[in-house]
């Protein structure tokens, strides 16, 4: 099938603003309504109820971007009408949540979740790489970037572990940290404040081991650097860096580099290009020339994604029991930092 695919949205706010923004620079894709409760002026139709929504538009899927305690009822309702659906992060807010939702639409495979990090064209690159086996098979993944269910599936993507039970330790520790920006901008003054590290370990009795450390606000606090390490049996990837195993007596270090339009002479605008490995290319961007950020790039690629599931000429973006599972290993992290013991991650029904 081919033509336009539709989607609507429900919620206005931050986070939902992406989808009809992005959607309105991409072939083949229409944002055709908003549900809001207020009406707003957003260069797109506004309903004020889904079912007005639904009637009018007619979308092919629908984007759930509402606050956590809303998500589970919308989506039951959006199965409940046979409306596809892509849901926010997470898929509801607490374990009961989870199992509930598992429950009731869990065998519908009409429930994605946008879990956007792994498109991110730095992530995407180094998945890349590591599945074509350049560090041999990974073992160990250390994220320190994003938190909680953003980093989960992080980790359990680049070990390519699946969905089963799990073991969690987890410390907290707070020491005073500059704060300089956030997602409303710079603080003026820069205040010195008290900020949360979480600190965990997760151990996949099938093999493989992730390293979680969060420090509250590192989405936005540049003072911060992000990490990213995988550990594999012939080698390991450090952020940008690789150093591997290419033969007897040979360890080879190589870098991983983007190609960013835009710099000094280079007057084809300011644009991510390409990641390459040495002479292999890991990604190619697929929007230049709209001279997006990492986060719009990712995004843009899942509702491309979501389409294509949609139309059935692609596989499930993100399934819900795998959005399920990165959050339900997220609360055990949160668990076992407020017990100080182990947490376990037993067998759920969605693996």
């Amino acid at each position: 099938m081919g033509g336009m695919t539709s989607f609507a949205i429900v919620g206005s706010g931050w986070r939902a603003e992406f989808f009809w923004r992005l959607a309105a620079a991409l072939d083949g894709l229409a944002c055709v309504g908003v549900v809001s409760r207020r009406p707003r002026d957003l260069g797109v139709p506004v309903y004020p109820s889904l079912g007005e929504c639904l009637a009018a538009a007619k979308p092919d899927f629908v984007v759930t971007a509402v606050p956590w305690g809303l998500t589970p009822s919308l989506v039951v309702e959006l199965v409940e009408r046979g409306v596809p659906v892509l849901a926010e992060t997470p898929p509801a807010p607490d374990l009961d949540g989870l199992r509930a939702l598992w429950r009731t639409v869990g065998d519908s495979r009409l429930v994605q979740v946008a879990e956007q990090y792994p498109r991110m064209p730095a992530h995407a690159a180094r998945v890349a790489l590591v599945r074509a086996g350049a560090i041999g098979d990974p073992t160990r993944v250390d994220v320190s970037s994003t938190h909680q269910y953003h980093a989960v599936s992080l980790i359990r993507t680049l070990l390519g572990v699946g969905r089963g039970p799990a073991e969690v330790r987890a410390v907290r520790t707070t020491a005073p940290l500059a704060d300089p920006l956030s997602r409303a901008g710079w603080a003026d003054p820069v205040e010195v404040k008290q900020a949360t590290t979480t600190i965990a370990t997760i151990e996949f009795p099938d093999g493989g081991f992730g390293v979680y450390d969060f420090t509250d606000n590192q989405w936005h606090n540049q003072l911060l650097m992000r990490r990213l390490l995988v550990r594999g049996t012939t080698g390991e990837l450090r952020d940008q860096d690789v150093v591997r195993l290419a033969g007897d007596r040979t360890i080879v270090r190589t870098p991983i580099v983007r190609r960013q339009t835009g710099y000094d002479l280079d007057l084809d605008g300011f644009d991510t290009d390409h990641i390459t490995f040495g002479s292999d290319v890991l990604y190619r961007n697929p929007y230049q020339g709209q001279r997006w950020n990492d986060e719009e790039i990712a995004i843009a690629t899942l509702l491309e994604d979501t389409a294509g599931w949609v139309r059935g000429s692609g596989p499930e973006p993100y399934p819900l029991a795998d959005g399920i599972q990165d959050h339900r290993i997220a609360l055990a992290i949160e668990e076992a930092a407020d017990r100080g013991t182990a947490a376990r991650v037993a067998a759920e029904p969605w693996h």
